[in-house]
């Protein structure tokens, strides 16, 4: 790990990251810190209720090969780490969100609004050796009630170790989402928040975000955690 990783622990920011605004590591080496935890958020009503035929980590080409989802085309990386900052080794990230239209791959949704068809609106990617992950996806648009934001699981075998949420870092209705209001702790919320900022070598506008997501286990006790499935 080094100083540049976009990882949190409560001291490095009680020292001042967080008042900087700036997202920091603070080495769990020397005095035995632990990063701080992604906070555990509801999985809400819209996990898929049938997966769609292609589950991979590409997002934005679902049926037709030619034509891509319509949306910012959005390359979101990270890693799944330990609260000792080591990297979980074949965890599996889902992640799920709305298309651009604000419709979730979900027959309560889409059986009422037509959903664009070229957006997967989920995706999954096992995890390597160091914890890594990628999708690409669309950047989250708002819909009636939510402000922009994309869901988050992650796995090992068929347990769940956490489910999140991701939000776009300075949005205005942030504050007033149910579910990001519901995060009391200040520094919890800068742990969900992501700057979706312009990709420098692209040509057509894409964006990358990067969201690092610690669970509360070690890698030798991570066979063992438990299902928890919000609501």
């Amino acid at each position: 790990m080094n100083a540049t990783d976009p990882i949190l622990t409560r001291r490095g920011l009680l020292r001042g990251s967080l008042a900087l605004g700036a997202l920091a590591l603070f080495s769990p080496g020397a005095f035995a810190e632990q990063l701080a935890r992604t906070p555990r958020l509801t999985e809400g009503p819209f996990y898929p209720d049938k997966l769609p035929l292609d589950t991979d980590n590409d997002l934005v080409i679902a049926n037709n090969p030619i034509t891509p989802a319509v949306g910012e085309i959005t390359h979101l990386t990270g890693r799944v780490l330990s609260i000792s900052g080591e990297p979980i080794k074949d965890a599996v990230v889902e992640i799920w969100q709305v298309d651009n239209k604000g419709v979730y791959l979900h027959t309560a949704d889409s059986g009422r609004r037509q959903r664009d068809t070229n957006f997967q609106g989920f995706g999954r990617f096992t995890t390597g050796t160091k914890g890594e992950y990628r999708f690409r996806t669309i950047k989250p648009v708002p819909y009636t009630g939510r402000t922009p934001h994309i869901h988050v699981k992650v796995k090992k075998g068929e347990r769940e170790l956490l489910t999140t949420q991701i939000f776009v870092n300075g949005h205005p209705q942030n504050n007033r989402d149910m579910v990001f209001g519901g995060i009391r702790d200040l520094i919890d919320r800068e742990l969900v928040l992501v700057d979706f900022k312009p990709l420098k070598e692209s040509k057509v506008g894409e964006l990358s975000a990067r969201f690092d997501i610690v669970v509360g286990l070690t890698p030798a006790d991570a066979d063992d955690a438990r299902p928890r499935r919000g609501r």
